[in-house]
């Protein structure tokens, strides 16, 4: 479905996603980063082409490696780690990128602040974006209802 995208749509939605995304390819170049102006990790564009491990503290190169060995061998497809910055809470996602056929292309690095989203409680449904009081939200939850939509 990528096709039905013009590169404008493809690199707007990149931005637009709520998170960071890097993309490090199979032989541990950096290829890509979003939201290069506002990153919680910014780094110069200089780092393109570069090797990944140079974008990391010596300290943590040795896990950096062992998660990138582990995907390139097909042990583990995931890694995940959260950490405090300050009054922050950072989240960090890491995905083995595999073609259908399961050969290694990549990883991909996805990067979010989630200090508000854990205040999150409750919940908030799509009725109510209008502002809609209970009885208004009955009433239109009921007609979705029956058209085998619900909101």
């Amino acid at each position: 479905m990528i096709e039905n995208l013009s590169k404008e749509q493809l690199e707007e939605i990149l931005e637009a996603m709520p998170v960071e995304i890097s993309f490090v390819d199979e032989d541990d170049l950096v290829k890509f980063w979003n939201k290069h102006e506002t990153r919680i990790f910014k780094r110069p564009l200089s780092v393109i082409g570069k090797s990944v491990q140079n974008c990391h503290p010596k300290r943590s190169v040795d896990k950096v490696n062992q998660i990138l060995s582990d995907f390139k061998s097909g042990k583990k497809d995931s890694a995940e780690f959260w950490i405090n910055l300050g009054e922050r809470k950072v989240y960090i996602r890491y995905f083995a990128v595999r073609n259908k056929a399961g050969k290694y292309l990549g990883t991909l690095e996805a990067t979010q602040d989630i200090t508000e989203i854990k205040k999150i409680e409750g919940e908030k449904r799509l009725l109510e974006y209008w502002g809609l009081n209970e009885r208004q939200r009955d009433k239109t939850r009921y007609l979705l209802g029956r058209c085998g939509r619900l909101g």
